[in-house]
């Protein structure tokens, strides 16, 4: 099964991504890691890749192409138990699901799902404000939804030391949800117009967002 997992930053994505690898043996395929992979393993596309980056240039779509069709090749033949791929943050553009339409095509693979986790832009601004974690260990925690039991002591190890991303801040929030709906709005038609997209309230609990996910992927929805 191959799926586009659709969602502005911090929906939660990743989380529902790593379960489906672990329940379902599918492979999340991120644009940015499979670009830093292939420039370490040093395949034909990741070497054009390099060059391209070192000379600080955008990466081109063909390149992101090759190099989605190279992670494609290493999940095996679908009919010979081949694993199913999530793909996040590919495409974003009609020109690249048009793409992504010939690479799956070539491989013998459909697109079987497009699922969007649709949230609150102001309750998502206070999940992801809210977070930090331990320095020492890396345990998360959430200034509302999960402080240490200890105050200022983490659960896990102990540490007193604990840092937030830079990054996780109101205004830069803000600005990703704005570039995320203007990424997907290119592409949310294409798929709608074939049947595949299907919305989940990326605000539930984990467990009921993965139970969701489940149930379209197993038909029930």
């Amino acid at each position: 099964m191959n799926i586009i997992l659709l969602g502005p930053p911090g929906a939660g994505k990743g989380t529902q991504a790593s379960r489906l690898e672990s329940e379902r043996g599918m492979v999340q395929l991120s644009t940015g890691d499979m670009l830093r992979a292939a420039v370490k393993a040093g395949t034909p596309v990741g070497l054009q890749a390099k060059a391209v980056m070192e000379a600080g240039e955008l990466v081109s779509d063909a390149i992101v192409s090759g190099i989605i069709g190279e992670s494609l090749d290493a999940l095996g033949d679908e009919t010979q138990g081949g694993r199913g791929a999530i793909f996040d943050g590919y495409p974003r553009t009609a020109a690249q699901a048009e793409s992504l339409d010939t690479l799956l095509t070539e491989r013998g693979r459909t697109l079987d799902h497009v699922i969007e986790l649709v949230v609150d832009e102001d309750a998502l601004v206070a999940r992801i404000t809210g977070r930090f974690t331990c320095a020492n260990c890396g345990a998360g925690y959430h200034d509302s939804f999960k402080q240490p039991a200890v105050a200022g002591v983490c659960d896990v190890c102990g540490s007193t030391e604990f840092k937030r991303r830079p990054d996780d801040n109101e205004e830069t929030v803000r600005t990703r949800m704005a570039e995320y709906r203007a990424k997907t709005a290119p592409i949310l038609p294409i798929y709608e117009a074939r049947g595949l997209v299907q919305r989940v309230d990326g605000m539930a609990d984990i467990a009921e967002v993965t139970a969701a996910i489940e149930a379209i992927l197993d038909g029930q929805s």
